[in-house]
């Protein structure tokens, strides 16, 4: 029994001295600077968005889900280019219009 003990804490102790070793070797790799306040890792481009590049997004994850202010970001942006979109549209179709009733 006595032999069994050992044996539990020579493997305890190798694997732990074992763990702390190649943390100190590799350690977490390279840490990146946190972003500056009010930035987010989500991309959209600044114009012609298009099905893919919603398709494409993806937000940070927090504990509650998804970050807030990157989810409101991506809603501004995705409704402005739709405000954009339906303006360009309509004017086409009030030029459209206009054409056929001469």
């Amino acid at each position: 029994m006595l032999t069994i003990l050992m044996y539990v804490v020579i493997v305890g102790l190798v694997a732990t001295v074992l763990f702390l070793v190649a943390s100190a070797v590799f350690g977490r790799s390279e840490e990146l600077p946190p972003l500056p306040p009010g930035t987010t890792p989500t991309v959209l481009p600044a114009a012609d968005v298009t099905g893919d590049d919603v398709r494409a997004l993806r937000f940070q994850q927090v504990v509650r889900g998804y970050k807030a202010s990157e989810v409101d970001w991506a809603l501004a942006r995705l409704a402005a280019e739709i405000d954009t979109l339906r303006g360009q549209v309509s004017e086409a179709q009030s030029a459209d219009h206009g054409q056929e009733s001469r």
